[in-house]
């Protein structure tokens, strides 16, 4: 069971997301909360899976209630989905690399949501179906220069490779076919790729593929 904590100001939105995720078979809504201070509370106390967060609430904004997350060595399993009224919103890049797995357009299909949520919990999400890797670029640039590779000496050649095609927002089965390997094969160099640099979920590794100048703005592959 998918336990999902609903983290947002509007008292109709949660009752939306919480009367689409209570029926289905796999997933529960573990608890709900209005504010990111209460929220940061409910995820020590009820540990859900997953957290939809809007970005922007009273009290604890969802950015800084995210990071206080995932900064939080106990709380390292929980995953954090943010919502938001517009695709390109300003704080999105900035929330995945403060530690969320990625986003949601708060109007999303609710199959996309439903997919999502799932997907998350598996480390397989990285962004709304409907958001493009145009916008992971966009945001990356704005973000900052690239920083030197650093880190990045410690990954094979193929592991370099498998991270810049992560970067570029392909999935497993799409670098498995790129590279000609298994899909569990490309799985196992991105898990390792993770690993060694510390990334905990694909995310992550999308920042770091970023601002390591491993790859650039507007690069599709």
């Amino acid at each position: 069971m998918i336990r999902v904590l609903l983290a947002d100001d509007q008292s109709l939105v949660r009752a939306g997301f919480r009367a689409l995720l209570d029926a289905q078979s796999d997933i529960e809504v573990a608890g709900e909360a209005s504010d990111g201070d209460e929220a940061v509370r409910l995820v020590r106390e009820l540990r859900p899976d997953v957290v939809l967060m809007d970005i922007r609430m009273p009290v604890l904004d969802g950015l800084a209630a995210t990071r206080r997350i995932s900064d939080d060595a106990a709380l390292e399993t929980v995953k954090v989905v943010m919502l938001t009224t517009f695709e390109l919103d300003e704080y999105v890049f900035e929330a995945i690399r403060a530690g969320a797995s990625g986003f949601l357009v708060k109007d999303t299909e609710p199959e996309e949501l439903l997919r999502a949520v799932r997907a998350v919990v598996h480390g397989d999400a990285l962004l709304s179906p409907g958001v493009t890797r145009r916008l992971i670029a966009e945001f990356a640039a704005r973000s900052k220069e690239p920083a030197a590779a650093g880190s990045l000496g410690q990954l094979t050649e193929r592991e370099r490779e498998v991270m810049a095609l992560v970067g570029i927002g392909l999935s497993n089965e799409e670098i498995a076919r790129r590279l000609v390997v298994s899909p569990l094969t490309a799985k196992t160099h991105v898990s390792r790729t993770m690993v060694k640099l510390g990334a905990r979920d694909r995310a992550q590794l999308v920042v770091l593929a970023y601002e390591s100048g491993l790859v650039r703005p507007g690069w599709l592959g």
